[in-house]
């Protein structure tokens, strides 16, 4: 398995949201994390409109519930977890 690239982001580059923002990435953040690992990171899903989104968000929640710092729980709040 091939290792996982560092991808730096940062705050005031506003790649990231500060925590009383909700602590997620931004649009430009996530299109900085895809374009440089390949990845799809999407924007969160907290009122999902399609099965797929209600799964984004469970699985999201599931993961995410043993976040228990300030960035954690604020990044969660987005998610309606």
């Amino acid at each position: 398995m091939p290792a996982k690239k560092k991808v730096s982001l940062s705050v005031g580059r506003g790649e990231k949201l500060p925590v009383s923002k909700g602590a997620g990435l931004t649009a430009k953040g996530r299109a900085k994390y895809n374009r440089e690992t390949g990845s799809n990171l999407k924007p969160p899903a907290p009122n999902p409109k399609t099965k797929e989104d209600e799964g984004r968000r469970k699985s999201f929640c599931a993961r995410s519930q043993s976040w228990k710092g300030e960035r954690g729980k604020a990044a969660r709040k987005p998610w309606n977890c």
